[in-house]
């Protein structure tokens, strides 16, 4: 459909603005939309418009767009993110020069952490950042608050290179430019929060400006930004401009809203004052705790860099993970997505544990990102049309509906939130009460029952014989609890298991193998999503509960991640709406937290975009209750299925105002049992109640032994000594009707 629209263009339409435009995204009063009154319904949802200049310009730009939403009469540009939309190409950007480390494109992704100590600790601080550099980092970040610890900041750097350690160090700094200035002497790289560093702490209120506030603001900023940058320039050092997704300022909130839309425009003020000031030795981060916000906000970025010719680094990061597998596993799914697509010049594993634990998983994560841009991993080329690049809607499969005389309710194989089956041996079926407590059913005199987070489905690849009354009775009752039991075609031809669901490939099914069963059985099929689409065509003549998206781990050079968005495109384009189920097998002896990452990488890469319906982790030797709770904890922290209390904890730095590591520790011990909750644990209010965005409560360090806590980004109760603050919590959660009892065991 090709459609001509005359009018002037909104200046935020990046793929329009001409090589001369240095006006970066645009204002409140600029919309990034075209409202076509005659646009009528379309199947498709992309179109070419020819759009026609209201300048002296006399040429005119065709723009690919795409509708809003389904159905929707408003069109926006089809932006481009990433260097290719089908295999893993690494983003070309500058060299940035942090002190003798260079980052940027032409170099390895660089890995780094932030100190925890007390800045003012030189001893302290010289030895953390020692063991740190010896771990293998490439950076070090350090937190300064004030002039003592701007003036430790050069006996640290002096204590340090005495011993022979030049690792580049690099000043965290809010609402402090005068500290910046100061620390810009000695420090090679000065980290700038755009929310906070010359605007006030937001209050969260909605405030209206008129273009001539909004433009003094600007100014202001300029103001206060520009010796900072001048400084900069004149000592060589590098700036991070990042921004965070709960500390932006009333202003940016009041035009944008608390939005991946507005964290970019923060950034790309500060970004604009550098390049007036020809200074472009800086990198953009874009941080937020949720991975969907912020894999959003880092395309948004991109996206915008783009149009705008801009080649900056971009530093990664999930802010807040916490710890253990949950932040390995939040971390994993907002970084290694964006490596996926091969954006990412340096990173940082925020965890709630000692700095050096965060080196092992960052460099993981960036051996996973480099080796993939090496091997330029990906599919044949394919045109993309309906994934959703900078907002999330979910693709939700048909659930298995219940067909007229099926002697049992396949309706709970799957889950609307999101699935996970499990892999199951016949070892396991020998000791039935075990195994339903491995698939975490909840046993009422030894029968197994459905709970909130019980498995939805199992894979048996071998049946048990058909004698074996014990496992055959294990799997019936299994079955009774609408659990679906899924074993291959070969298995059922020769052991039957009565309502089991039979998993074929393509192949099995192209040759009519699959009609040797009985009427009415019920299928899975197993694709590799990189098949010719004529493979696929047969898909269009069944109807299986659901496809097992499955491509081996020895294939490098074939992308999981862009086969399967290969597949979607598929169904799409064919209105197949079959539940898809992100099945992986990692290779025997696979460590675990490259499992976490692998598996956080390479499916959350999927969900975060609202492709597929759930996963299937499989492998050799590792532990059951490992793999059902890292299927669990990735459609969590994907924002799917919930199943328990979500915490948003900081990494501690030397402003933290407790033991981050044991009160983390002791909330959670009485607090897990709360799925659909979420608890922020803070060591300080540095970044505003905003950095708790996604958090129902909050436990804030307010001052030295005394907590605040929130209900929402509200302070409800302040200065609570600390070894009452926990019980207080519980007492807030029960106040505002969330809590329950831990649950019992039977």
């Amino acid at each position: 459909m090709a459609t001509t629209a005359t009018g002037v263009l909104p200046p935020s339409f990046p793929s329009l603005k001409t090589k001369d435009d240095h006006s970066g995204l645009g204002s409140v009063k600029s919309l990034d939309f075209v409202r076509l009154s005659d646009l009528k319904r379309m199947k498709s949802r992309r179109t070419k418009i020819s759009v026609i200049r209201n300048s002296s310009s006399s040429g005119q730009d065709i723009v690919d767009l795409q509708q809003s939403s389904q159905g929707s009469p408003l069109l926006v540009p089809r932006q481009r993110y990433c260097e290719s939309l089908h295999n893993t190409v690494r983003r070309k950007t500058r060299t940035v020069m942090v002190g003798n480390v260079a980052l940027g494109s032409e170099h390895p992704i660089r890995i780094q952490t932030m100190t925890t100590t007390d800045t003012k600790d030189v001893s302290g601080t010289v030895q953390q950042v020692m063991k740190i550099a010896d771990k293998g980092a490439d950076l070090v970040r350090i937190t300064v608050q004030g002039k003592k610890e701007a003036d430790a900041c050069f006996e640290i750097k002096n204590s340090l290179v005495q011993k022979n350690y030049n690792i580049p160090l690099v000043a965290d700094i809010h609402f402090a430019p005068s500290i910046a200035l100061r620390v810009a002497e000695c420090f090679d790289k000065i980290r700038v929060n755009p929310g906070n560093f010359a605007d006030r702490r937001a209050q969260f209120e909605k405030l209206i400006y008129t273009e001539e506030d909004y433009q003094k603001e600007l100014e202001h900023i300029e103001q206060v930004f520009t010796p900072l940058v001048e400084k900069c320039k004149k000592y060589g050092r590098a700036l991070r401009i990042g921004t965070n997704h709960g500390s932006l300022s009333d202003r940016i909130m009041s035009y944008y809203g608390d939005s991946p839309r507005g964290m970019v425009e923060s950034a790309f003020e500060f970004a604009r004052i550098c390049r007036k000031l020809d200074f472009h030795n800086f990198v953009f981060s874009m941080k937020a705790s949720n991975p969907v916000v912020m894999v959003q906000a880092y395309r948004l970025l991109v996206s915008e860099m783009y149009a705008q010719g801009w080649d900056y680094p971009l530093h990664l990061g999930v802010t807040e993970a916490g710890e253990g597998e949950d932040g390995r596993m939040k971390s994993a799914i907002g970084i290694g997505t964006l490596l996926q697509d091969g954006l990412g010049d340096t990173i940082r594993v925020s965890l709630t544990e000692p700095p050096e634990e965060e080196i092992d998983p960052c460099r993981r994560l960036a051996n996973l990102g480099m080796e993939a841009s090496k091997l330029q991993s990906g599919v044949e080329p394919f045109e993309e049309k309906h994934r959703h690049y900078f907002d999330f809607q979910r693709r939700s499969g048909q659930l298995p509906v219940q067909k007229e005389g099926e002697e049992v309710d396949y309706r709970g194989a799957l889950h609307r939130d999101g699935s996970v089956l499990m892999s199951v041996s016949l070892d396991q079926l020998k000791v039935p009460e075990k195994l339903y407590k491995s698939l975490a059913a909840k046993l009422v005199v030894g029968m197994p029952f459905k709970d909130l987070a019980t498995v939805d489905s199992i894979l048996l690849r071998q049946l048990p014989p058909i004698d074996d009354h014990n496992a055959r009775l294990a799997l019936k009752r299994l079955i009774d609890i609408s659990m679906g039991v899924i074993t291959p075609l070969s298995e059922q031809l020769v052991k039957p298991l009565p309502n089991a669901m039979v998993l074929v490939n393509l192949k099995q099914l192209s040759i009519g193998a699959h009609k040797l069963l009985p009427p009415g059985t019920r299928f899975v099929v197993s694709v590799r999503g990189d098949e010719p689409f004529e493979e696929l065509e047969i898909l269009k003549g069944v109807d299986p509960v659901m496809l097992l998206h499955d491509l081996p781990h020895v294939e490098d050079k074939v992308s999981r991640v862009h086969a399967a968005r290969r597949l979607f495109e598929y169904l799409a384009d064919n209105s197949l709406n079959f539940p898809v189920i992100h099945h992986i097998q990692f290779e025997n002896g696979i460590n675990r937290d490259d499992l976490v990452i692998g598996a956080g990488a390479n499916a959350g890469a999927l969900l975060v975009d609202g492709l597929g319906d759930g996963l299937l982790l499989e492998a050799p030797g590792k532990d059951f209750d490992f793999l059902r709770d890292t299927s669990f904890n990735l459609l969590q922290g994907c924002r799917m299925r919930n199943t328990k209390t979500e915490y948003v904890s900081c990494p501690s730095c030397g402003r933290t105002l407790f033991d981050l590591q044991e009160i983390s520790a002791e909330i959670r011990e009485k607090t897990s049992h709360l799925p659909g909750v979420s608890i922020a644990i803070m060591g300080c209010i540095v970044n505003g109640p905003g950095e708790m965005a996604d958090a129902d409560f909050g436990y804030v360090g307010g001052v030295p032994g005394k907590i605040d806590l929130y209900v929402g980004k509200t302070v409800v109760k302040r200065g609570i000594a600390m070894e009452h603050a926990t019980n207080a919590l519980i007492e807030l959660i029960k106040e505002n009707g969330r809590w329950v009892d831990p649950p019992t065991e039977d």
